[in-house]
């Protein structure tokens, strides 16, 4: 069984910073997976934030993060990133991280494991 499990939430003012983290166990190869962040905010739906590619050489952002948000990966360490700067008060919501046995992958992607998600709360 693949267990993702998602670290570095918390509480900033808007403007602020945080990273993320995703450490996987129970891969076969880490690398074999493609890595997404995805956030649920309370009254709207599940959105996807990123992705990125196995290798960590290709990556997709939603726009409303394009220039703010960083993902990347440590295939090394079986850990997913999200680097988040400049954080507004709509970046409030609950973070998951999810992975996919394919090479390329984004939102639209059937991600078949899931974490159980680390609260993000911008203040403005």
């Amino acid at each position: 069984q693949v267990q993702l499990v998602e670290s570095g939430g918390g509480s900033v003012q808007a403007g602020g910073s945080l990273r993320l983290s995703c450490t996987a166990s129970g891969y076969t190869t880490y690398s074999s997976y493609c890595m997404g962040w995805f956030r649920h905010a309370p009254g709207k739906e599940r959105e996807g934030v990123a992705t990125i590619y196995t290798g960590g050489g290709g990556t997709n952002y939603r726009d409303s993060v394009k220039g703010r948000f960083t993902i990347s990966r440590d295939n090394a360490k079986n850990t997913l990133y999200l680097q988040m700067t400049s954080l507004k008060p709509e970046d409030t919501a609950i973070y998951y991280c999810a992975a996919v046995r394919v090479t390329y992958c984004w939102i639209g992607t059937a991600f078949g494991y899931w974490g159980q998600g680390t609260q993000v709360t911008v203040s403005s």
